[in-house]
């Protein structure tokens, strides 16, 4: 007998889904049964989702000004709205958690109109715009970075991190071997669940500036998006690289945990899995983000000791070339960096985030609850 269910909501990207899947886990551990709410994007990421069911909720985003893209996007979400109380009516969950992204809003929004328990999480170092309409109607937030203040979010807002998917938790068992001298040199770079432009433009010329001795070094890999995969293909074959280009791996973990250096965008379950597997990281914040939360998430890490920011506009396949360069051979600094990333990982935060869950679903304040775990 299942203690209770608890509804996970969730967009349909990998940044979103990714935290969730791991609290899913740890829950079903504990004897919950686990649904899941989200939207048609899902499919790529949620096909392994342990829930007992997964739930397709209509909605919309506020991007365009106009007003009747505006009012047929009130009206989607308001139809989610209905669907999501439907489904909480007939599921009955003890709590309704959302992890951020327009999908969000209709479960959490009918969760809070049906006063049943309520809880965002928030991934990143700035609150998104989805967060930030629940915030003050939810009656608890977890945060991967965000401070515990005496704001109005801040009072009910509790230092979590970002949980982790079982796979990184694995992959972190794995020491951090530095590479030296002639030794084989794993770079592994990525830019998000859609790829980066700027990577497979970048890196390619990059690696072609290197000496040859250092490319015959290197064994690459890189998250393309489809339009750019053969092209990178192309363009590491005729450098003589041992690269794999793809649009998605399925065991980024495992890979993450065999590179000596990550180049990678710095969204925060990227920046949370290279904190608890430990590897050192330059970390290259997506510059069109509204509320610069990439910048913020890499600063984090790198006030550590376990990346370096290097904001978009400053590289070019000359200055990668040099930090590619430099990390090939310095061992030590990116030994030292891996050991600093480590150190700020919080490889508990599914715990952490499935007590907090059970607290609110008994209806435990805040205080109460930071009390417990300060105990």
């Amino acid at each position: 007998m299942a203690k209770g269910t608890i509804l996970l909501a969730a967009g349909g990207t990998g940044g979103h889904l990714f935290p969730a899947e791991a609290l899913a886990h740890e829950l079903i551990a504990r004897g919950w049964d686990v649904h899941l709410a989200t939207d048609d994007r899902a499919s790529r990421y949620a096909n392994h989702f342990p829930a007992k069911e997964v739930h397709t909720i209509r909605s919309a985003t506020f991007g365009s000004k106009n007003p009747i893209a505006l009012i047929g996007a009130m009206w989607r979400i308001w139809q989610g709205v209905r669907q999501a109380s439907g489904v909480i009516h007939r599921i009955k969950p003890a709590v309704v958690m959302g992890f951020g992204g327009y999908p969000t809003l209709p479960p959490l929004y009918a969760a809070t109109r049906r006063k049943v328990a309520t809880i965002i999480h928030e991934q990143n170092a700035v609150m998104g715009r989805a967060n930030r309409a629940l915030a003050p109607r939810v009656d608890a937030i977890a945060g991967g970075f965000l401070p515990e203040d005496t704001s109005a979010a801040g009072a009910k807002t509790v230092t979590t991190g970002n949980p982790v998917r079982p796979a990184v938790l694995e992959a972190a068992r794995a020491p951090y071997v530095a590479s030296a001298g002639s030794d084989p040199f794993r770079l592994l770079v990525f830019g998000g669940s859609q790829g980066a432009q700027f990577f497979s433009d970048a890196v390619p010329d990059a690696v072609a500036l290197l000496s040859d001795a250092q490319r015959a070094r290197l064994i690459i890999t890189q998250q393309a998006r489809a339009d750019d995969v053969g092209r990178v293909k192309d363009a590491y074959a005729r450098l003589g690289i041992d690269a794999q280009v793809s649009p998605f791996f399925t065991d980024m973990a495992q890979r993450m945990a065999a590179a000596h250096l990550v180049i990678s965008r710095s969204g925060a379950s990227t920046v949370s899995e290279i904190a608890v597997i430990g590897r050192p990281a330059l970390l290259v914040p997506y510059p069109h983000a509204l509320d610069h939360d990439q910048a913020a998430n890499a600063a984090a890490l790198a006030a550590a000791g376990g990346g370096e920011v290097h904001p978009q506009s400053t590289l070019n396949p000359e200055t990668v070339a040099g930090l590619i360069s430099a990390a090939m051979e310095e061992p030590e600094r990116l030994e030292t960096m891996a050991a600093a990333a480590k150190s700020v990982g919080r490889p508990n935060a599914a715990r952490l985030l499935a007590d907090l869950a059970e607290a609110i679903a008994s209806r435990k304040t805040i205080e109460e609850f930071r009390k417990e775990t300060r105990a």
